[in-house]
C-alpha cells in the first residue's frame, strides 16, 4: 500500500491530531476581506483562520436583501455571521477579530451568543464613543478616492499607493457596488455599541492607532472601553485606522499572544495610560490662550 494511503488510515496519528482553534476575521465598512492580506498567513500558523464574506457590496445575497426592502444594519450583519458559523464552521467556541465596523459586529455577536465565543480582538473599533469621520462618504459624493485611502493611514505616502487608490476607484465605477456601500452606510453610520460594553463577559483585546483620523475621539473610546469586564487595551504610536495593515507584524504578535494566553504585560510604549496622559497635556496654543 502506498505510504501516503497508509498514513491516511493511521488511527494513532488521526486520533492524536488536534485542529487549531477557529479564528474568524471580520472586516470593516470601507474594507473587504482582502484587507487581511498581511495577517492571514501568519495567524494561520496557530489558528484555523476563516474570513467570511458577510459584506460584499456587489454580492447577489446583499442585493436580494436590499431589493426585498431590508436594511443593512449591524444586527443584520451579526445575523449573517451567526449563520455562517452555525452552518459552515460548527466548531465553537470561536475567537473573533474585527476591524472598525467589524468590531461592532463582534461585540453584538458576543452579547447575543456568549457561549459561542472564546475571546475577542477589536482593532480600531467604531461605535464605542463619539462620532466617526467617514472619508468613504466624501469618496462617494466627490469621487475623491485619493483622500479616502490616505485618511486610513498614518504613513500615507507608504501605504496609500497609486495602485490602491486605482483599485478603490475601479470599485466605485460599479453601480451595484456603489449601491451596496451606500445602503450599508445608511444602515450603520451612527450606530453605537456603547451599551454593550459592560455586557461582554469574554477576554477582549482592543488595539488602537494613536493617529487614527477615522475614530474622532480615540481617547474617549479608550475610556469607554475601560467599562469592559475583561478588556485590555494597547495604543500603537504613529498608526492610523488600519493597524492590521500599517503595523501588521506587531498586530499579528499581539493577537497571537493574547489568544494563546501569552500576552503577560503590555509594553510601556503601547500603554494606553501613556497615550491618555499625552493627550491630556495642554498644547502650546492652549497654554498661550489662543
Amino acid at each position: 500500500m502506498n505510504s501516503n494511503v497508509r498514513n491516511l488510515f493511521d488511527i494513532k496519528r488521526l486520533t492524536g491530531y488536534k485542529r487549531p482553534s477557529p479564528l474568524i476575521l471580520i472586516n470593516g465598512l470601507a474594507e473587504q476581506s482582502e484587507s487581511w492580506f498581511a495577517n492571514r498567513r501568519q495567524l494561520a500558523r496557530h489558528f484555523d483562520v476563516k474570513v467570511p464574506e458577510i459584506l460584499v457590496y456587489d454580492g447577489d445575497s446583499l442585493h436580494r436583501h436590499i431589493e426585498a426592502g431590508g436594511e443593512v444594519t449591524v444586527d443584520y450583519l451579526a445575523d449573517r455571521l451567526a449563520t455562517y458559523l452555525e452552518e459552515f464552521v460548527q466548531r465553537p467556541p470561536y475567537h473573533l477579530v474585527g476591524s472598525s465596523l467589524g468590531g461592532q459586529i463582534c461585540l453584538t455577536m458576543a452579547v447575543r451568543h456568549p457561549d459561542l465565543i472564546s475571546k475577542l480582538v477589536l482593532i480600531a473599533p467604531s461605535g464605542l464613543y463619539g462620532d466617526e469621520n467617514l472619508p468613504v462618504m466624501e469618496g462617494v459624493k466627490r469621487s475623491d478616492y485619493d483622500s479616502l485611502v490616505k485618511s486610513v493611514f498614518h504613513r500615507r505616502s507608504h501605504f496609500a499607493t497609486d495602485g490602491l487608490v486605482g483599485a478603490i476607484e475601479q470599485k466605485f465605477q460599479s453601480r451595484k457596488w456603489k449601491k451596496g456601500i451606500l445602503r450599508t452606510l445608511r444602515g450603520t453610520v451612527g450606530h453605537s455599541v456603547s451599551d454593550l460594553l459592560e455586557q461582554v463577559p469574554h477576554p477582549t483585546l482592543l488595539i488602537w492607532g494613536s493617529d487614527d483620523r477615522v475614530i474622532s475621539d480615540v481617547a474617549g473610546s479608550i475610556r469607554a472601553a475601560e467599562r469592559m469586564i475583561k478588556g485590555r487595551q494597547v495604543v500603537i504610536p504613529k498608526c492610523g485606522h488600519a493597524p492590521q495593515i500599517e503595523k501588521s507584524r506587531l498586530v499579528n504578535t499581539l493577537i497571537t499572544r493574547f489568544l494563546r494566553d501569552r500576552l503577560k504585560a503590555v509594553p510601556p510604549m503601547l500603554d494606553p495610560v501613556r497615550f491618555l496622559h499625552k493627550e491630556a497635556r495642554p498644547t502650546p496654543s492652549k497654554v498661550g490662550g489662543r
